[in-house]
């Protein structure tokens, strides 16, 4: 599945849309690189709900905390394949791909795949409101 296998929705707003949230995902995911917190709370709502590998549900202020602290470093972010969907203010992303880096002091190297929920703020931007990663094979 790739990012043709999604209908754009209704006329070029959506088609802009699209664009625009792929352009917010990859930020994303530069920011997680770089553990740029600034950059991550612009692309963050407050209201966040990540549902990590472990089952557990964490806010954005533990997000922007392991990257802070330094809890969390992200030493690579490879995309193999991203699919995006938007349909008016909604939007979702499908990342698929490895990440290494550590994580409470232990290395890990990981094929994941993330589903992001994302919204069109009018001053913000397209900001995430909810993913979830699981291990992909």
């Amino acid at each position: 599945m790739n990012d043709d296998d999604f209908p754009a929705g209704n006329g070029g707003a959506d088609l802009a849309g699209v664009e625009g949230l792929r352009a917010a995902e990859r930020r994303l995911q530069r920011a997680q690189l770089s553990s740029d917190v600034a950059e991550l709370d612009r692309l963050i709502d407050d209201r966040l709900v990540f549902t990590g590998p472990d089952g557990r549900l964490y806010s954005k202020q533990d997000d922007l905390h392991a990257h802070r602290s330094g809890q969390q470093t992200m030493t690579r972010v490879d995309e193999e394949d991203l699919a995006v969907l938007a349909v008016g203010g909604t939007g979702v992303t499908w990342f698929l791909g490895t990440l290494e880096g550590t994580l409470a002091g232990e290395p890990f190297v990981a094929r994941v795949r993330y589903t992001r929920t994302w919204i069109l703020d009018e001053d913000e931007g397209w900001r995430l409101l909810a993913a979830h990663v699981g291990p992909a094979g």
